[in-house]
């Protein structure tokens, strides 16, 4: 039988058997997530939707745990995959009827499409005379009349590569200014400028010396131009690490996703990237709920001869003053369908957190493969 084919009554009923033998209600649970990739697998075929509803069904099933007998564990988290299949399946079906609604806007250039090209020069015009002289000359000169590094070199008496390095961190902080005079903003701190040009050029050792992610949490304009820089930069190749930015619930949905795929490439299963993902989503929708803005970062760890993954979640929030309280099992402060800090804690191999009232919130978090 294939992954993705539902299984028979008699086979359930083997797994469900399986899937009790553990040692308490986060071993039982976890235990059940390859099955429960069957039977969401047998009714829906994108891969990228069927992580997002295990991992739904993995968080619900574990909130109500508390209030269900060890045995009915399985067969109830059989119903509430079904159940999110279904919804899943009626939302996409009323978003496709009601689609010929929208308006068809077009793409054809529009009467006012002179005056925004002028009012596009002159932003980067502004741009550019904010670089320096030497910036702005072997900009124009390779981008606009075509000249090659190794000419511009040959001028300068340097080398090839130092005019494409400068030539890098030139672009970068030209989409930082462009920025700024798109928006009309005055950068509030010294450090803003510094900030911004690091993560523009994607210098991530830069980035650690300013304390981009310190600076983010704090400057609401920095916060908010770095969203624009991150859609501007062109796109780099994977790594082993991801930084999410989390405010809003659709960036719960980001951050486990980009989590999962970092996770994965230190070869962890099926079911523990499941484990991790449910983590990093427990650990974003506390940010959500309680927090003015957070950042979770995802990196790849290796110690000795094994490699993990490491998950820190930094929040400005108004931190937590009952700490013991909040990581008791079954505590929950927004009576949710989340796990919460304690759920989190079960996840994984290693758990660190460090609060302070009215200035925020750090939850380490380490799973190892």
């Amino acid at each position: 039988m294939r992954d993705g084919d539902p299984a028979p009554s008699s086979d359930l009923g083997r797994t469900a058997a399986d899937a009790i033998g553990g040692v308490g209600p986060g071993d039982d649970i976890v235990s059940m997530i390859p099955l429960l990739r069957r039977v969401i697998g047998a009714r829906a075929a994108d891969r990228q939707l069927v992580d997002d509803l295990v991992q739904e069904t993995v968080t619900r099933v574990m909130a109500a745990s508390s209030r269900i007998d060890r045995e009915a564990l399985l067969p109830y988290a059989i119903v509430t995959a079904r159940n999110l299949v279904s919804a899943d399946g009626k939302s996409r079906n009323i978003a496709q009827r009601h689609a010929h609604l929208f308006a068809d806007l077009g793409t054809g250039p529009g009467p006012d499409r002179p005056l925004l090209q002028h009012e596009e020069r002159s932003i980067v015009g502004v741009a550019l005379a904010r670089l320096s002289p030497a910036e702005r000359e072997v900009l124009l000169a390779h981008e606009v009349t075509g000249t090659a590094t190794a000419e511009l070199a040959a001028r300068r008496n340097t080398s090839p590569g130092a005019i494409a390095a400068q030539l890098n961190r030139t672009r970068a902080k030209l989409r930082v200014e462009y920025l700024l005079a798109d928006h009309a903003v005055t950068v509030p701190t010294d450090q803003c400028r510094p900030v911004l040009f690091a993560l523009s050029a994607g210098d991530r050792r830069r980035q650690r010396e300013l304390d981009t992610a310190g600076h983010l949490l704090s400057c609401d304009v920095c916060l908010q131009l770095s969203i624009d820089l991150f859609e501007r930069r062109p796109p780099t190749t994977p790594d082993d690490e991801a930084t999410i930015m989390v405010t809003v619930d659709a960036d719960v949905v980001t951050a486990r996703q980009e989590g999962r795929a970092i996770a994965a490439k230190a070869g962890f299963t099926v079911t523990e990237l499941t484990v991790i993902a449910t983590a990093i989503s427990e650990v974003a929708r506390n940010i959500v709920k309680f927090a003015r803005r957070g950042q979770i970062i995802v990196r790849l760890i290796q110690e000795s001869e094994r490699q993990g993954v490491s998950i820190v979640a930094r929040d400005s929030g108004p931190g937590i003053p009952n700490l013991s309280e909040a990581l008791r099992d079954g505590y929950s402060t927004y009576h949710g369908l989340g796990l919460g800090l304690p759920g989190a804690r079960r996840l994984m191999d290693e758990f660190d957190i460090v609060t302070e009232v009215g200035k925020g919130t750090t939850v380490s978090m380490t799973k190892w493969r």
